[in-house]
């Protein structure tokens, strides 16, 4: 069966047009007729004017009848228009990036920061229509990019990060989730993901509390350890420069020890998944887990087998006023 339809109907509106503009033509011949018997009496209108043409009605016909066309022209009358639905699979993916001064050891190569961006770099490189987000945290955290699909400039960003972006030292996951979860506040609640990346070291306490804000704002985290459970020294760079390695208060050179807990902690309870990120295969089971949280989403969208008849009606259109143009172009109304 054939489902006819007007692409915009909006254009029908037009339509209210044709009986004032019916309007507009008679009055103007009953204007006319009644102009020229004040002119001259009825007996010297054939002297003065021309005859009254045959087609002086035809012709108003005609004009009525191209504007009704080329209002359907507008319109757009179309068939076979359908809604299908479509099952796509869609993600957002958020990667939280520690950036506290602990990341810096060298417990694995280069360190545990240069690690920490060769993994989301990989990830990058075997996404395709996913949008990535980046934020940085350490005592407090901060968003460098919003979602994009523009990976060339997460790169970018991705490759100029040091420790040093982020003044207030600690790890604070909580502050990092905060703006993470900011960043769905415009998105579905579908298929929200966190990739945190991390040493492990809570500082703040504030782990229980991450939890609850990803579970309100359905955001299932996958995280990231990286470092070794034997630990390194944490080195202290000024301008880049090694300067030492840091110290507590009693002058003793602090060993920084990947803590999984806290990291397992969050992922088990949000449904995610914990990731060793000192393995070479790091991205790639990244990747698996982001393809588990994907959900499929119904998107209706118009089928392409839809038949345009515009151009008919625009033709026909064009045709009349090209008729009248041809057969009268001054004197159609006889003035």
């Amino acid at each position: 069966m054939m489902d006819w339809s007007f692409e915009d109907y909006r254009y029908l509106f037009l339509f209210l047009l044709i009986p004032l503009l019916s309007f507009l033509i008679l009055h103007f011949l009953k204007w006319r007729n009644k102009k020229r018997l004040l002119f001259a009496d009825k007996g010297f209108q054939d002297f003065f004017f021309l005859q009254n043409s045959r087609y002086t009605y035809v012709f108003t016909i005609l004009y009525i009848a191209a504007f009704v066309f080329l209002f359907l022209a507008f319109a757009n009358l179309i068939s076979g228009k359908e809604e299908i639905e479509v099952k796509q699979k869609l993600s957002n993916v958020v990667f939280v990036m520690d950036v506290s001064n602990s990341m810096n050891a060298e417990d694995v190569a280069p360190s545990r920061l240069e690690r920490e961006k060769q993994i989301v770099l990989k990830s990058l490189k075997n996404m395709s229509n996913e949008r990535v987000g980046v934020v940085v945290f350490a005592g407090s955290a901060v968003s460098i990019m919003p979602l994009t699909t523009d990976y060339s400039a997460i790169e970018s960003y991705i490759a100029g990060i040091e420790t040093s972006i982020i003044g207030q030292q600690g790890t604070d996951f909580l502050e990092a989730m905060k703006q993470a979860v900011r960043m769905y506040y415009n998105s579905s609640k579908e298929g929200r993901s966190v990739v945190l990346i991390s040493d492990g070291e809570d500082n703040e306490g504030n782990v229980s509390p991450a939890i609850g804000l990803a579970k309100s704002n359905h955001v299932k985290i996958i995280s990231v350890g990286i470092g070794t459970e034997q630990g390194a020294p944490v080195p202290d760079y000024t301008f880049g420069q090694l300067m030492g390695y840091k110290q507590d208060s009693f002058g003793e050179t602090v060993i920084s020890k990947r803590e999984t807990q806290a990291l397992v902690q969050m992922s088990n309870d949000t449904s995610g998944s914990y990731i060793d990120g000192n393995s070479e295969k790091a991205s790639q089971e990244i990747l698996q887990a982001l393809s588990k949280i994907k959900t499929s989403t119904e998107v209706k969208t118009n089928s392409q087998s839809s038949v345009y008849y515009y151009q008919w009606f625009l033709g026909i259109s064009l045709l009349l006023f090209f008729i009248i143009y041809l057969t009268n172009p001054k004197r159609d109304f006889n003035i």
